[in-house]
């Protein structure tokens, strides 16, 4: 009996150091297994609220938390957790304003309504077929050959040519009216919606001291530093699991507090280096200027040009992030294409500073940077040292680009927008999608 109850009590001890090790391991490890969670929740909750598809699974990305996730709900909210009891995390559903994730449901007021009656494209009929262009949408999709076609992933393809559709196609499962995600194209809207308000005299790009608790030389950071990426703020845009990125994206509730709080490691001005911390901030600084909050984008830009299915989500604070979350079918993405290359007309009011587009597609000279050719929100063909990123495409080429493969480019020279959308995470698309603009030019040339 004696040896029993040592048995007995060295097997309570171990269990005990287990459940001590495993409990001190999860709490190390806690907040990056929430950016999983967070990822996971946030996604399954858009896809199908917002996107009104059934399969949100299919776009997660690689990674080796995935087998252990499990997602319960749709909406109301969708929760995600690992083995159905760890990191548990919550997004909850708004109209108008899409996903977001937060403990308790997020009050963000009442969504603007929004006339389809000032875009053109919304009720369009079907393109007349041309069997140019429906050869260079075939092999933007990958053609015949399916390994190529299950790499790239292509979901939509829209051409529009002086201010008219000519041609769009789509994958099975989606339509005109699927939206998709832009993730970063968002950054380009962000880029739009400044501007608006530079027209509107609600801010300038010179504006600095920002935030009021910037007391050190952050307070020298300007409304273009970050529409530029050269704030100087500390960043990293590595996607992996408890990266500030993902940090930001799904463990932060105030998104904007959190980048603000960020160190300054170069001179505003000096570097630049690439942040989706940034545009978010900025964002966050916009809506407090406005007093505006989830709104403010559908007020000011979403709203004007007409885009029904238009979705800015925000963060539990209300900030929208703009850095990442503009949802829109594909035909609200080539109207905010074709409003950049308007130079911010609108049926036939200047929503824009006349030279905000001139300005945006001029790349500034920095000591350093990480991503040559990227001026405020939008990316040129020229590059800083005159050399073509794109030797194939006119040198007045710019483009919007996205996470997981999405482009759209813009010739101001051809009058042409091309939107490319899908889901490509572990292959390159650039090489498609340049071909079907190169494509298109001599189909409509």
């Amino acid at each position: 009996m004696r040896i029993l109850r040592r048995v007995v009590a060295v097997v309570a001890v171990l269990v005990l150091v287990v459940i001590a090790a495993f409990t001190g391991v999860y709490l190390w490890q806690q907040p990056i297994l929430l950016t999983g969670t967070g990822y996971a929740a946030h996604n399954a909750c858009a896809v199908t609220e917002v996107a009104g598809r059934d399969d949100p699974a299919t776009d997660l990305p690689p990674n080796p938390l995935v087998p252990y996730l499990r997602v319960d709900g749709s909406g109301d909210p969708t929760a995600a957790s690992l083995l159905g009891a760890l990191a548990r995390q919550k997004a909850w559903y708004a109209e108008g304003f899409g996903c977001t994730l937060a403990p308790s449901r997020p009050d963000l007021g009442a969504a603007s309504a929004i006339d389809a009656g000032a875009n053109p494209f919304t009720d369009a009929p079907a393109p007349t077929p041309n069997p140019a262009l429906d050869e260079a949408m075939a092999a933007a999709f990958g053609g015949e050959d399916e390994i190529l076609a299950g790499a790239l992933g292509t979901r939509a393809v829209v051409i529009v040519k002086d201010g008219e559709l000519v041609a769009e196609r789509y994958a099975d499962g989606f339509d005109a009216d699927t939206r998709q995600l832009g993730w970063s194209m968002s950054k380009s809207v962000a880029s739009l919606l400044t501007g608006v308000l530079v027209e509107q005299g609600v801010v300038s790009l010179d504006d600095d001291h920002l935030r009021p608790e910037w007391t050190d030389d952050r307070a020298d950071i300007t409304i273009e530093q970050l529409l530029r990426m050269t704030s100087g703020l500390e960043w990293d845009e590595t996607y992996d699991l408890g990266t500030p990125i993902t940090r930001m994206l799904y463990l932060e509730p105030n998104m904007g507090d959190y980048v603000a709080s960020l160190p300054l490691v170069h001179e505003p001005g000096s570097v630049q280096l690439y942040s989706s911390g940034s545009t978010t901030l900025l964002c966050d600084i916009l809506t407090e200027r406005t007093g505006v909050g989830a709104d403010l984008p559908r007020q000011e830009l979403l709203g004007p040009l007409g885009l029904t299915s238009a979705v800015l989500e925000p963060d539990a604070s209300g900030t929208p992030v703009c850095s990442s979350y503009v949802w829109a079918t594909p035909r609200d993405w080539v109207a905010i294409g074709q409003f950049a290359l308007q130079n911010g007309e609108w049926n036939g009011e200047q929503l824009l500073p006349r030279d905000w587009m001139l300005q945006s597609l001029t790349v500034t000279d920095v000591a350093e940077t990480d991503d040559p050719g990227y001026g405020m929100g939008w990316r040129t063909n020229t590059m800083p040292d005159g050399t073509l990123r794109w030797p194939e495409l006119p040198a007045d080429t710019y483009y919007a680009a996205g996470h997981d493969g999405q482009k759209m480019l813009i010739v101001p020279s051809e009058q042409l927008v091309v939107l490319r959308m899908g889901f490509t995470p572990e292959a390159s698309e650039e090489d498609s999608v340049v071909q079907l603009v190169a494509d298109a030019i001599a189909a409509l040339g």
